[in-house]
């Protein structure tokens, strides 16, 4: 069982800055991928990022590419999205989540989820 907290969602202006925060908590944090999805209003929830369980290689939606970076702490059981250059349309509701496969840009391949944190970017 793993427990996940995001924190750092806000609202922030076009072309700003966030870093978004999942502490996990429970099993060893190593044994896991780890995923950052998203919700917009009336939309459905699609994949922004993700570790493989390694921590060895990343993935990224098309659309965050050379603005988004993840990364990820193991001494502090901690995931990051760090997220530049926003934009209206990154509007969402950001959930972090855990996967005991390798990796996935699948949501029904995760196992763990955060209770998200919005975040807001105006225009």
């Amino acid at each position: 069982q793993v427990q996940l907290v995001e924190s750092g969602g806000g609202l922030v202006q076009a072309g700003g800055s966030l870093r978004l925060s999942c502490v996990a908590s429970g099993r060893s944090f190593s044994r896991y991928a780890m995923g950052w999805f998203r919700q917009a209003p009336g939309k459905e929830r699609e994949f922004v990022a993700a570790f493989t369980r390694s921590g060895g290689a990343t993935g990224y939606t098309d659309s965050v590419k050379g603005r988004f970076t993840i990364s990820r702490d193991n001494a502090k059981s901690t995931v990051y999205l760090e997220m530049n250059s926003l934009k209206p349309e990154d509007t969402a509701v950001y959930y972090c989540a855990a996967s005991s496969g390798w990796y996935s840009v699948r949501g029904n391949e995760y196992d763990y989820w955060g209770q998200g944190t919005q975040v807001t970017v105006s225009s």
